[in-house]
């Protein structure tokens, strides 16, 4: 028996359960997909993409979010910039430190997710800082309405809120322990948001089940350990991870290192059930200035041949089990 996840819990709130008409007139809770979980589930193997917001400009990233689009992600990270991402090897540390010098806010990087129309589900990545920095907090608002303030707790509401109303899918924080997630946690299930997390390759234990617990939407199974970056080959690690894995009833998405077709047959042949690239597009995206059109074209043909790697170790890996 597979073990339970946030996920698969029936008291999930939102559009993640609904009820239905039996034969015999009465109702019985039916379980639905979230955006994230739906895009997996009909295109797999998926292939979640990863760009920093305002690298070079604003606008370059909304003519790169919508070539990923056309070339096949099936997921699209946006990474929101921090001035400490802890998480990231130098690739993508440079891209949010051009985006940060362009002068991105919070604030511009949602008005630029309103102005985008894919087909694929989009997420934001960022660190937890930003989260609880974003809006005016409610201790503020109940402090001059005059109302006690509400207990000392992480005001994460504003910035779940404006990510719902932006119309995102899913929040990824690579800096937020399981054991302090409650309160983003619950917003997120408010708001119909997937939380994901990042597995490392040395969590396991009581330590991996507080994670599994809290994922919705797919499990970030991190490659190797360190901070993000392209390389050469697939790290051992990845396929033991995996097999740890593999009795939780969550999807698996595989990044870390990820930059060829190969790559992605070998991480889906080995079990998982995406492959997610980040610094291999980055790298496309620093190799060309400010409204440069061939990047794109660049970034639509390397998604294209992600995608078709994907595919092709999923020739090789048995279909995933229904529920």
């Amino acid at each position: 028996m597979s073990r339970e996840t946030r996920a698969s819990r029936s008291e999930r709130t939102g559009n993640e359960v609904t009820r239905e008409l039996r034969a015999d007139g009465g109702e019985q809770l039916a379980t639905t997909d979230s955006d994230i979980e739906a895009a997996i589930r009909e295109n797999h193997p998926a292939l979640i993409t990863y760009i920093t917001a305002g690298d070079p400009s604003l606008e370059d990233t909304k003519a790169y979010v919508e070539a990923l689009d056309r070339g096949g992600a099936d997921l699209i990270e946006l990474g929101l910039p921090f001035s400490e991402p802890t998480a990231e090897g130098p690739t993508i540390q440079a891209a949010i430190n051009r985006a940060l010098d362009a002068g991105t806010t919070p604030g511009q990087f949602f008005d630029l997710v309103d102005d985008l129309s894919t087909e694929a589900p989009l997420l934001v990545m960022t660190y937890y800082n930003m989260i609880l920095q974003y809006g005016p907090s409610e201790a503020s608002r109940a402090s001059k309405a005059g109302a006690a303030k509400p207990q000392n707790k992480p005001d994460v509401r504003p910035f779940v809120e404006r990510a719902a109303d932006a119309g995102l899918s899913g929040i990824i924080v690579p800096d937020l322990p399981a054991e302090e997630a409650g309160p983003l946690r619950d917003a997120c299930d408010d708001h119909d948001i997937d939380l994901v997390f990042i597995v490392a390759p040395t969590t396991e234990g009581e330590r991996l089940d507080r994670i599994m617990s809290q994922v919705s939407g797919f499990a970030y199974v991190q490659a190797r350990l360190g901070t993000t970056g392209a390389r050469a080959d697939v790290s051992n690690a990845t396929h033991d991870s995996l097999t740890r894995l593999a009795d939780y009833d969550v999807p698996k998405a595989v990044g870390f290192g990820v930059s060829e077709g190969d790559h992605a047959a070998e991480i889906v042949d080995a079990g998982a059930d995406g492959v997610i690239v980040g610094s291999a597009l980055v790298d496309i995206i620093a190799n060309h200035g400010a409204g440069d059109a061939p990047a794109a074209d660049e970034l639509e043909a390397k998604v294209r041949e992600l995608k078709q790697g994907a595919r092709r170790g999923r020739e090789e890996a048995p279909e995933p089990e229904q529920p």
